[in-house]
């Protein structure tokens, strides 16, 4: 058993990366193995195996790459979509705007259904489209981590299958997984993509894709090319495959120390003797009514617009009239709390992002939570003093009275002397 402690450091409360466990840092700092070697092979397989049940899927085919969530994107838009065919993209935010960008590079034809600001695509707004136009894929962001807005991915998933059971439902769990809930068999998922780096509890650099069999049969039968190297599934499905059954395999090298944390995290979130993954679950939303309910009690207004669409494992909130995202953010990190300001492009200096995601929610005796809750008041009573005071000496501060150019000016005799003589 490590006695690794990590050393002290701000806390770190964005929406990813976020806050990892001892054990998981001093894994990644382990020296590296052979990727195909006896060491390596039963921790790669165990990975993929324990990422299924984060996910609840029997059949899913796990793909772990090294890469960002957004390696996940061009995974899909590689292996699913063929130039020319149709995608709906049920967009809430900055990066439903990204995802639906992706697609078109790879050809896509996408049809977007624009929610407001800090809210979600609705049913009757998706049964409407679907029974306008067939689509091969309907990709939608499980939470936008620009306005914290969760979608029902339950309800998008059944509708999908009731109105288009040949489309792929698409889930972008970059901000969701292992935070939210997900029953990717039960709610006709296709697809859930990933990364390492938020609910998950590991490192950055780490792309998680899982796909369905109705998903894999569709990349074998396409009939372009799979626009894509690195990407494609047809090269990482058998590597993934000889892993789980261990055996080595070879096609890019997996990042060995990144996949060892990853592992060593999973075991935390799956195989918790006192933790189960509901209950998990369960410490995201008391975390998240925790943070809401302070944020409400100093007359704060949250980005989502409806609670019950509302993300656990972030919060969006809008800053009081008259101060920016400078006022509040730099504040918090003078008392050792890491926490963003806004990425939308709609009012994105006007609201700011506090992650609570893995450890910070799950071992609530850490007190990370009760800290970013009395930092936050801190930082916004201070800000708020000092813009006070700022507006009081404005008006405080009284200039000399403007001379009226008609009015002649009346000099000292010594200088009105001088001037008669120029």
């Amino acid at each position: 058993m490590s006695t690794f402690t990590q050393e002290p450091h701000k806390l770190l409360l964005i929406p990813g990366p976020i806050e990892l466990s001892d054990e998981v840092l001093y894994a990644n700092a382990t020296p590296p193995m052979p990727h195909t070697g006896a060491d390596f092979i039963p921790i790669f397989g165990d990975a993929i195996r324990m990422t299924r049940e984060v996910v609840q899927t029997q059949t899913g085919q796990p793909f772990l790459i090294a890469g960002s969530g957004t390696l996940g994107w061009d995974q899909v838009a590689a292996n699913l979509i063929e130039p020319g065919e149709d995608a709906l993209l049920l967009n809430c935010g900055y990066f439903g705007d990204s995802f639906a960008d992706c697609l078109r590079a790879y050809g896509a034809n996408v049809d977007e259904i624009r929610a407001d600001f800090g809210k979600s695509v609705t049913q009757p707004e998706l049964e409407a489209a679907l029974k306008a136009k067939k689509y091969k894929l309907v990709c939608f962001t499980h939470v936008d981590t620009s306005t914290a807005v969760l979608s029902d991915a339950k309800m998008i998933g059944e509708t999908c299958k009731r109105l288009a059971p040949e489309s792929l439902v698409i889930l972008d769990g970059v901000c969701s997984v292992a935070s939210e809930e997900i029953k990717m068999d039960e709610w006709n998922i296709d697809v859930v993509l990933s990364a390492s780096q938020k609910g998950l509890g590991a490192p950055p650099g780490l792309c998680v894709v899982i796909a369905s069999q109705k998903a894999i049969k569709v990349n074998e039968v396409r009939k372009a090319p799979i626009a894509g190297f690195y990407s494609s599934w047809k090269r990482w499905l058998p590597i993934m495959q000889a892993y789980e059954a261990g055996k080595p395999a070879y096609f890019a090298t997996p990042p060995v120390n990144l996949i060892r944390a990853y592992q060593v995290s999973l075991t935390q979130i799956t195989k918790s003797p006192t933790i189960s993954l509901q209950d998990r679950f369960e410490l995201h939303r008391k975390a998240a009514l925790r943070v809401r309910h302070a944020a409400t009690e100093l007359g704060l207004k949250l980005v989502p617009v409806d609670p019950h669409y509302t993300a656990n494992g972030m919060t969006a909130i809008y800053l009081p009239e008259g101060l920016g995202v400078a006022d509040v953010v730099p504040r918090m990190a003078q008392r050792g709390i890491i926490v963003t300001g806004g990425i939308h492009k709609v009012n994105k200096d006007k609201y700011f992002r506090i992650g609570h995601m893995g450890v910070s929610v799950v071992h609530p005796e850490r007190g990370d939570i009760a800290k970013a809750i009395a930092g936050m008041q801190e930082a916004l009573q201070e800000a708020l003093a000092s813009k006070k005071a700022t507006l009081a000496a404005k008006e405080s501060y009284k200039p000399s009275p403007v001379r009226n150019p008609a009015v002649p000016r009346a000099y000292p005799r010594s200088i009105a002397v001088v001037s008669a003589r120029l």
